[in-house]
């Protein structure tokens, strides 16, 4: 994220967060600019992927730390954790935004569709990491598991962006914003489908 608030993406990111700038008290890395958590999960993802040194994890198709920590900071500043929870949150991630790809197909489901499952794993991971910051139990984190299938993907478009801003947001801040609206909606009080993992759809 520091390397990458250097870079175009990033400074981007940064452009688009001045609008938002002091509505709230979560950190912009690489800056002394404060936001919301939503907008700032949104920054920090776009910075995390800008230089292509994150992490990657081929057989889901995708990279997850570039979502799963930026929204894993926006949610921990937000709900006051301790480190050990903040490694606890960041695990979660991990573990469920690549099991979610895999289980869809992974490696072959990348190059059969034209979803991107770069954001469909992030979105799935910081969605896990953002709601494990917030305490949510487990009926609440079905529910943040629904409205994060309804916010899951991007377009494989990604692909054509010259300047890899459009590639830092598809794979980063986009994931991570909608893991933590996702993480947010439900604890403000927002239900949801029990069940998102099941049935015809």
């Amino acid at each position: 994220m520091i390397s990458g608030s250097e870079l175009p993406p990033g400074q981007a990111a940064l452009r688009y967060i001045g609008s938002h700038a002091g509505k709230g008290a979560a950190t912009i890395v690489g800056s002394a600019v404060t936001a919301a958590p939503i907008d700032a999960a949104l920054a920090n993802g776009v910075m995390a992927h800008a230089d292509e040194t994150d992490d990657s994890h081929n057989a889901s198709r995708s990279h997850p730390g570039c979502a799963v920590v930026p929204a894993a900071l926006a949610a921990g500043e937000q709900f006051g954790i301790d480190g050990a929870r903040f490694l606890r949150a960041v695990t979660l991630g991990y573990d469920i935004g690549t099991r979610v790809v895999l289980a869809m197909g992974g490696f072959e489901f990348s190059y059969e569709s034209s979803l991107a499952t770069h954001s469909i794993a992030g979105t799935f991971g910081a969605a896990a990491a953002a709601a494990c910051a917030a305490g949510l139990d487990t009926r609440e984190m079905r529910w943040a598991l629904d409205y994060t299938a309804q916010q899951s993907s991007g377009i494989a478009a990604w692909r054509r962006d010259t300047d890899h801003i459009e590639k830092a947001f598809v794979f980063g801040g986009m994931p991570a914003r909608n893991g933590v609206t996702s993480a947010l909606l439900v604890r403000s009080g927002w239900n949801g489908v029990d069940d998102i993992f099941t049935g015809r759809r």
